[in-house]
């Protein structure tokens, strides 16, 4: 289903089929053979999906790139994957790069039916091609965000995705009747695995959502019944909710409040009499928002925080925390349907080894383990030992069958009194209260914790208001004394809850946003830790010093 106006267009899988033959025939008529490497870079699309499948039919090794990634970053992969040329959705992204680009954008030029029209190639030429390609062959070169570093491109099989494909369902209830709608950048292992490769594999539905500022009207229109997604987008989600109750009627919020309670005790086991029906009051409304079909939600690509997943446990809307790497071909391990335990991120997916090492760090071996770091063969040997395991860098534990992640190895806080502190789940914590958007634990080397706040500046600006007091420069807020004190209350009402040395002593008040455009965050929103402690070092170390 592709967005066409305010509606969708419908596609059957026959019609799919011959888009996808006429892009391979324009992407041979390009000069690309077999083993070369095509770059793609642009927003999720149903164009971005054809350009990959006719990539695979050749038996070409699709690269895709982020459109959010600066021209210097964006270059660089298309440097070391050394692509041939690079498939583009307008100019915009074709001028990031020096390699010969190709736009699909009709608007600007739409390459295809030129080169299609030109190309020799027959439609049986182009199934031989394509059952000529061998499980060892290279699918795809994916870049890893770089949190740290150069990022590193991650070479995934056409074994890595059947190997996957074959076993998924065993673990997750997936079927050709589902509709999946896809979001999220096809440029990132968990969409292009689990919302790209795993539907088509199963014939099932894929509608695109017409951009991030249409997925609730797209949810209603199309009625998905899967939607991948990572936490930020469900924070958001939970917020305008909030939002929304707090502009309500007060009948209304207190009956949304009481749903939400009563929606918690019995998720843990305790007497709610009243929870069926304000379910049907209130959360039957909730879910009506994501299309009235929705059996849930599978969050990934960063630890879902406690407080997100209990409210849409309360309303009986389902979220599945799953886990995986780029270098794991995106799925690992899921929390199901009837076997949920949102504060772990599930049991191992059928088909994949996992395991604790002595030393706390999860490991993983199996056909879904990617067969190396493009070019750099040191680096693959520090990531795989001499046993087929894969070192993820993740610090976890065994709950029964579920795996909890308690922290990123590299991320551990070393004090000076030599406690170690995993940050995330203080973070997480702190994340919690209303006010605060972000928060980052420092603490290497010093006698407690410190941290950088970001506040919710919607939300303190609402709070201001209802003060009396007007106020949008976020550079102000943070110096308002009672904003500061709003903040060390929230703070503190964290630090009741963890350990004494994991309490934040001290904390500092940042008045923008991370954002992809400044580096802070990579583009799957992951925080770039070293590059926030180089950007803000000043600031730190006047936490330090006091």
């Amino acid at each position: 289903m592709v967005p066409n106006g305010k509606e969708f267009k419908s596609y059957s899988y026959t019609e799919f089929e011959q888009l996808v033959f006429e892009r391979a025939q324009a992407i041979q008529a390009l000069g690309a053979e077999r083993g070369d490497r095509v770059a793609i870079i642009g927003e999720t699309s149903f164009d971005w999906a054809l350009a990959d499948w006719a990539c695979q039919m050749l038996g070409i090794t699709s690269v895709p790139i982020y459109p959010t990634l600066p021209p210097d970053q964006a270059q660089y992969i298309a440097n070391d994957a050394e692509v041939k040329f690079a498939l583009c959705s307008d100019k915009k992204q074709a001028s990031k790069l020096e390699c010969p680009t190709y736009v699909w954008n009709k608007g600007e030029g739409d390459f295809y039916p030129a080169y299609a029209t030109g190309s020799t190639l027959t439609r049986e030429q182009i199934t031989q091609l394509a059952e000529d390609i061998q499980p060892s062959d290279l699918a795809t070169l994916i870049y890893t965000s770089g949190t740290t570093g150069q990022p590193k491109g991650v070479m995934l099989t056409q074994l890595n995705f059947t190997h996957m494909n074959a076993h998924v369902t065993e673990s997750l209830p997936l079927s050709e009747t589902d509709i999946f709608l896809s979001w999220l950048p096809l440029a990132h292992v968990f969409e292009r695995y689990a919302g790209h490769f795993v539907p088509v594999s199963l014939g099932a539905t894929i509608a695109y959502a017409n951009g991030l500022t249409t997925i609730g009207s797209d949810m209603g229109k199309v009625k998905p019944t899967v939607v991948l997604c990572v936490p930020r987008f469900l924070e958001s989600m939970r917020a305008k909710i909030l939002d929304g109750v707090a502009k309500a009627p007060p009948i209304r919020q207190k009956l949304f409040h009481l749903a939400l309670s009563q929606g918690t005790a019995k998720n843990q086991g305790k007497p709610a009499p009243l929870a069926g029906i304000l379910d049907k009051i209130v959360g039957s409304k909730i879910r009506e928002r994501t299309g009235g079909s929705l059996r849930f939600f599978v969050s990934g690509g960063a630890a879902l925080p406690p407080h997100t997943s209990e409210f849409f446990r309360a309303l009986n809307v389902e979220v599945l925390q799953g886990y995986g790497l780029t270098e794991t071909t995106a799925a690992s391990s899921v929390n199901l349907p009837g076997a949920n335990k949102p504060w772990t991120v599930g049991r191992p997916i059928s088909g994949v080894e996992m395991t604790i090492a002595n030393d706390g760090e999860i490991l993983i071996r199996g056909n879904s383990v990617m067969a190396g770091y493009y070019n750099l063969p040191e680096a693959t040997k520090e990531a795989i030992d001499a046993e087929g395991w894969f070192h993820t860098g993740d610090i976890g534990e065994w709950e029964g069958e579920f795996i909890k992640i308690t922290d990123r190895k590299k991320d551990l806080l070393v004090l000076g009194n030599g406690k170690n502190v995993a940050p995330q789940p203080v973070e997480n914590k702190l994340k919690e209260s209303e006010f605060i958007a972000e928060a980052m634990l420092l603490g290497d080397g010093m006698e407690h914790c410190v941290a950088l706040i970001i506040p919710e500046f919607d939300r303190i600006q609402t709070w201001l208001k209802s003060q009396g007091v007007t106020e949008t420069d976020t550079a102000k807020i943070v110096e308002r004394e009672d904003v500061r004190n709003l903040i060390r209350a929230e703070i503190e009402k964290t630090n009741k809850t963890v350990a004494d040395y994991e309490r934040v002593r001290r904390h500092v008040l940042v008045p923008k946003a991370f954002s992809v455009d400044d580096g802070e965050l990579t583009p799957s929103m992951k925080v770039r830790r070293k590059v926030v402690k180089e950007k803000y070092a000043d600031l730190i170390d006047s936490m330090r010093k006091k």
